[in-house]
């Protein structure tokens, strides 16, 4: 699978007593199908994954499913603390037509998580796991940082097809680049202009329905049941192309140095709120362009360190209500902005509203 451009770190939606609110997800979801992102990460740390009972976890990631566009790249996040229930929650989002698996460290016993014991987890995960793995390192909730001989050796399996790493550490970005730059290489299937095929473009293109579309005159007037002529199948052209280990930064305000550094786009809670913006940034360093990559970096840097970085998940959904989508109230003990903390996001959010 081609990981590459931005991608959306999707919010839950809640009601205001913290009960799901499914039609809002899928209404953001319709939404970012609209937008040039590459795809959409379900159950990130943004989108309050530590929050939802199994039950609810698996009625998002079925939500999102279906109002996404078959052309966009879906990743879930199904890390858990063990690799038995990591692999359920991995075998269930194959069955919905997910492209990869994005898998946090487990944590909670991290004084004992040697790199013996995160190799074995990850490995363990990669061998039995239906869909591809990708490794997701986010200290900022974790405590824990993947290290990078473990993630070069964890890059020589051949289901481990990449990462998020979400520490807003470019030089560590670009440690990880070089760390996996042996990594075997993976033919991965693309378009005509080398953009990701996912599963559901597949399986969309080998059963779908042919659609009626002729009925000659004389038969309409005979008054005879009439079964249309169907319409001629497009076949989806693709390509194949190689890639090695795919790097994606985390952080929105790191995005543009992280990308020079070698990673191949971005996961960003800021691309939720304002997916022009980012994409922007990725757009102009993509044509070489690097003073407008700069200028457009410096744009979204504020609102990424501010919103995304310090205010959080409430920061980003109160973002979301200004710009358009719905973010609602983050699910307690979290909390929603104060007034002043409001005043900030849209000062912040002043020259990023699309």
């Amino acid at each position: 699978m081609l990981l590459e451009g931005i991608f959306a770190a999707v919010t839950t939606c809640f009601y205001s007593d913290g009960r799901p609110y499914w039609r809002k997800l899928e209404a953001n979801i319709d939404r970012y199908s609209l937008t040039a992102m590459s795809g959409m990460v379900l159950l990130g740390s943004t989108g309050e994954a530590v929050m939802l009972s199994d039950e609810e976890s698996r009625e998002a990631l079925r939500v999102a499913r279906n109002a996404a566009a078959p052309e966009k790249v879906l990743l879930a996040g199904v890390g858990r603390e063990s690799v038995i229930e990591t692999l359920r929650l991995a075998d269930f989002v194959a069955g919905l037509e997910y492209d990869a698996v994005l898998v946090r460290t487990p944590h909670f016993y991290r004084k004992q998580m040697r790199n013996r014991e995160m190799l074995t987890y990850y490995q363990a995960v990669a061998d039995r796991s239906p869909l591809p793995v990708v490794l997701y390192s986010v200290p900022s909730c974790t405590a824990y940082d993947l290290p990078i001989e473990v993630v070069a050796e964890l890059g020589m399996h051949p289901n481990i097809i990449g990462m998020k790493d979400s520490s807003g550490n470019v030089e560590r970005i670009g440690e990880l680049v070089k760390a996996t730059r042996s990594a075997r290489k993976r033919t991965v299937t693309v378009t005509p202009v080398f953009a990701a095929v996912t599963s559901r473009m597949l399986s969309s293109q080998a059963g779908q329905e042919q659609i009626a579309t002729f009925v000659a005159a004389e038969q309409l007037v005979s008054g005879a049941t009439v079964l249309a002529a169907p319409a001629p199948r497009r076949p989806l052209k693709t390509r194949t192309r190689e890639v090695g280990f795919q790097v994606l930064c985390g952080s929105a305000q790191t995005l543009y140095p992280s990308l020079e550094a070698g990673a191949t786009g971005g996961v960003l809670a800021l691309a939720s709120v304002a997916p022009q913006a980012c994409g922007e940034v990725y757009t102009a360093w993509g044509e070489k362009n690097p003073d407008l990559a700069e200028e457009k970096q410096q744009r979204i840097a504020r609102a990424g360190i501010e919103i995304a970085g310090k205010m959080g998940i409430p920061g980003i959904k109160y973002a979301l209500d200004l710009n358009g989508y719905y973010g609602g109230r983050p699910r307690m003990p979290l909390l929603p902005l104060t007034g002043e903390e409001q005043r900030q996001v849209e000062e912040l959010m002043t020259d990023i509203r699309n």
